[in-house]
Order: structure tokens, then sequence, then C-alpha cells
């Protein structure tokens, strides 16, 4: 015969993992980031492009490239695109064009990640889906009509030349959990880097950092009920 007291312990632990699903599963939207999630993007491409039009080679600019305050200007819209490629050409010490600048620098875009189109028509119609990108004005003219068709997937596109704030600022999340309308905790976040997740983490959103597009189907598995 079972005992009636070894019974009822394993009775309270399953009710107990049970309850811990049922909570990692409250997850009401789902928030990406593009670029390294659902494009994949190479900065060595606008390099070796700039490259093509100076006397200097993709490793000397690569060298001398920062992700620097005049970059951040640019992604919240402090600064134009003109004011941002003049402080490059002074950073880089290469003199192009802004055509040049502009053709170099939207060459970053690789393609869709593979896979990720199918995956998103599935998500769609299970719970909405939303997109979170650092960028400019620049590049977002250029991926919104380059990915027109896995872009649709999603209810609103959030940018931090919009929201004139970046990730991983905390207010940049709690901004994005206000307009649409979900406390941050039944949020599901992914990104690429790192920094970004602890951003989303210190405000309360569930995360995934992402490599492949394997970790995006795990968290889903993970924090997602889809039934």
């Amino acid at each position: 015969m079972h005992d009636p007291q070894f019974l009822h312990i394993n009775l309270l632990m399953l009710a107990r993992e049970e309850m811990k699903n049922k909570s990692n599963k409250s997850v009401k939207a789902l928030l990406f980031d593009l670029g390294g999630v659902l494009v994949d993007i190479d900065f060595n491409r606008a390099f070796n492009n700039w490259s093509n039009n100076t006397e200097s080679s993709a490793e000397i600019i690569k060298s001398k490239f920062r992700f620097d305050s005049f970059y951040k200007s640019h992604e919240i819209g402090e600064i134009n695109s003109g004011e941002y490629f003049d402080s490059l050409r002074k950073s880089l010490d290469i003199d192009i064009t802004d055509q040049q600048f502009e053709d170099g620098w939207n060459s970053i875009f690789i393609s869709e990640v593979y896979g990720i189109s199918r995956l998103l028509r599935v998500l769609k119609k299970k719970i909405p889906m939303y997109v979170f990108s650092n960028t400019n004005n620049l590049h977002q003219r250029y991926w919104l009509n380059e990915y027109q068709s896995i872009l649709s997937n999603f209810e609103t596109i959030f940018t931090s030349s919009d929201l004139r704030k970046r990730k991983p600022d905390p207010e940049a999340f709690l901004s994005v959990a206000d307009i649409i309308g979900i406390k941050p905790n039944q949020i599901l976040f992914f990104d690429d880097l790192l920094e970004n997740i602890h951003g989303a983490k210190k405000v309360g959103f569930k995360t995934v950092q992402v490599h492949t597009i394997l970790d995006i189907e795990r968290g889903i598995k993970q924090f997602v009920d889809l039934n």
C-alpha cells in the first residue's frame, strides 16, 4: 500500500509545479528586437562598402568606428543623418559623400533570419506581437520597405528614433509597455544583446537572449501558452 503522507506530499509538489508553470506562462504579448533577431545584420558590410570609396581599408575603418555619443544621438533623433555622417567623416578620417555613407549604412542588412517568417505567421494567430528596435530614420525607412513581409505580422513597430529613448534604458521599455497597455511582467522580450536583456529585466519583462531562432522557439515554449 502507498503511504498516504507520501501521496499527499507528491500531490502538493505537483500542484506547486503546475502553479509555477501557469505563472511562467502569463505572457500576453511578444516584443522582438529587429537586427540580429528578425533580420541578420553585419556592420562589416558597411566598412567594406565605405572602403571602396576611399583609400582607407575596411580594417582601418572598422578599428576607428565606435558606437559613440553621435551614434546614440542619431538613434534617438537628436541629430539627423547629415550631422551623423559629418561626425563619421571626422572619426573615420574618410571623405565620402552623404549618399556613399548612406549606401554603406544600409548595406548592413543581409536577409531575414532563416525560418522566422514561418514562425511569425504561426505566432500571429495566437498572440499579439511587437517590434522594438534601436534605429535611425535612414535604417527605418530601408527595412520598412525591404522586409514588409515579416514586419506585417506585428501590431506596432517601436523605434528609438520615435520614442526618443533607446534600449537598454529602462524608461524606454516602460514606455513601450505603457503604449501596448500590458504589464511589463506579461511581455516576453527577445534581443541578441545582453545589455538590452538586462534593461528589460530591470522593469519586469520576461526575457530571452537570442543567438539563433531556436532560442526564440524555446522561449515561446517556456513562457507562452498557445492553447
